[in-house]
Formats: C-alpha cells, sequence, structure tokens
C-alpha cells in the first residue's frame, strides 16, 4: 500500500492512499480521525457508524465502501500491537464528513473538499458509463451482423421469421416479455429503438445473450427455424437466471436511458470519433429487432 502526501495538498488528499495492486483510492479511519483531530477514537466510531447507516439508507451497500481491517502499530521499545481501522471510500469520507463535528474549522473544510471530490468523481463515472454504453451498442450493432447469419444458416432467412427469432430472446431475457411488450413496459415510442435505450448493464445483458446464441447455432449445427427460435429462448432464459442468481435487476426493471443518439451527438460535439455504422442485411435490420 502506498501514501500520497505532498505537502501542498489538502490534508484529506495527504492521508489517500492507493491499493498498488487495484489502484483504488482509500482513506484510513485512523489517519481520519487524527486529522478530524477526535483525541478519542472512539468517539469517532460513534461518527463511522452514522455513516454506515446513512450509507445503507441511500440504497448503497455498506460493505463497498467500509472495509473493516487491522493494521500494525509499533510500541515502545519495537513492540508491536494490532488495532483495528476502517479502510473508507471517498463516498464513505463524504458520509463521515457530514456527520463530524461541525463546529470544527477542519470539518468545514472536509465537507467542502469531499462535496466538490464527490462530484467531479461522479462526473468522471458518468462519462466512464456514457462511454461503457456507446462501446456496447456498437458491438451489439457489430455483433448482430453475425447473428443473423448464424440464424440464416439454421433457416430463419425472411425478414419477418427473423423477427420472430429475436422476440425468442427477448422473451426469455425478459420474463416472457416480447419487443412491444418491452417497448410499453418501458414507456418508449414505437419509433424508439430498445437497444438505444438501455443502460450499459442492461446492453451488457443482451450483448452476452446474442453472442451465445450466435455461438450455440453455430456449434451445435441447429437447423430448422424452431428449433433457432427455441435455442434463443433458452440462452436469454439462462442469462436471466443467473442475473437473478447473483441478485442483479431484472432487465425490464432497469431504468430507461436517454437515447444513444444524443450520447453519440455529444461525442461527435467534443470532437471524438463517432462509433461506426455496419450495413446490416435486411434480416438483421434495428428496426426489426428493437
Amino acid at each position: 500500500m502506498t501514501q500520497n502526501a505532498p505537502s501542498h495538498l489538502s490534508p484529506f488528499e495527504e492521508i489517500k492512499q492507493t491499493d498498488p495492486d487495484t489502484g483504488a483510492e482509500y482513506w484510513s479511519s485512523r489517519d481520519f480521525a487524527r486529522v478530524l483531530d477526535y483525541n478519542s477514537y472512539q468517539h469517532f466510531e460513534a461518527v463511522i457508524e452514522k455513516a454506515k447507516l446513512a450509507c445503507f439508507n441511500s440504497g448503497h451497500e455498506v460493505d463497498d465502501h467500509f472495509n473493516d481491517a487491522v493494521k500494525m502499530i509499533t510500541l515502545g521499545k519495537g513492540a508491536q500491537r494490532e488495532i483495528k481501522t476502517v479502510l473508507l471510500s471517498r463516498y464513505a469520507c463524504y458520509l463521515i464528513i457530514q456527520n463530524a463535528d461541525p463546529r470544527k474549522i477542519i470539518v468545514a473544510e472536509g465537507q467542502t473538499y469531499f462535496a466538490v471530490q464527490t462530484r467531479l468523481q461522479e462526473i468522471q463515472e458518468a462519462e466512464l458509463d456514457e462511454e461503457r454504453r456507446l462501446r456496447l451498442r456498437d458491438e451489439i450493432r457489430r455483433h448482430n451482423v453475425q447473428l443473423a447469419d448464424a440464424a440464416k444458416n439454421a433457416g430463419v432467412v425472411e425478414p419477418m421469421d427473423y423477427a420472430i427469432f429475436q422476440n425468442h430472446g427477448y422473451r426469455g431475457l425478459y420474463g416472457g416479455l416480447n419487443m412491444a411488450d418491452i417497448h410499453r413496459r418501458k414507456g418508449l415510442k414505437k419509433s424508439q429503438k430498445i437497444l438505444d435505450h438501455m443502460g450499459s448493464a442492461e446492453l451488457a445483458a443482451n450483448f452476452f445473450r446474442a453472442t451465445q446464441t450466435e455461438q450455440k447455432l453455430r456449434r451445435d449445427n441447429v437447423k430448422g427455424k424452431d428449433a433457432a427460435n427455441m435455442t434463443h429462448y433458452i440462452v436469454g432464459k439462462k442469462v436471466r437466471d443467473t442475473i437473478k442468481e447473483l441478485g442483479g435487476t431484472k432487465p425490464e426493471d432497469l431504468p430507461v436511458a436517454d437515447s444513444i443518439k444524443k450520447l453519440e451527438v455529444k461525442r461527435k460535439k467534443l470532437g471524438k470519433p463517432a462509433s461506426p455504422e455496419l450495413p446490416l442485411p435486411d434480416s438483421a435490420d434495428e428496426s426489426k429487432e428493437a
């Protein structure tokens, strides 16, 4: 574990540490208590507990932000002793500073620091999620060409047949809902494509559905429209079951995201290269799949 402590930085930045293996930043509650001028660590532990409660009430996983640990300290004559500490995320620090003694000047300074830094982190994470959405949407667009080809080899040739084939995949992943049902549940207009309004988690689930279906169609040498449809449904349901086993949110319950077109326009304004559009065969036309 490394620690950055340039003298010109905020005292909260000075005690920030970085995990050399993951690059994740964190703060030690012992260091944090010292900077906040708490003479008794027991008093500071009460603040930590309030912050944990605030974290829980906000819908975040407490263990993701407050990690109990043990550190060794050196006593007189070189003797060592274990003491308990808590490794804190930036968000945990923000919650702690909101629950600390407001009469302390350093607490007011910390409130400003972590409010600003937390907001900057939120912006960075939002930008990363936008990039992730764009990349996943482009990957799905690309892979639909391969999925359409695998379906065609199995006997799904006509555009109407391909629409039915796609509906089977959606029904498996979305608990029996077809494309029209998903449109209604998500509150989308008929002209809006489902994939263009998915967040990164939902896009990832659909990307996995598409890639695994394409591979299974080829690997098992599936033949016949009915067999291809059932394969798509089974794969979609497997993905849904996995999400459920992991405690994830069902795809139909995930929030609707802003149109991917808005992100592409934003990307263009920022001078970033747009995702290339691929010409799709009629059977893989996205107007029929989403």
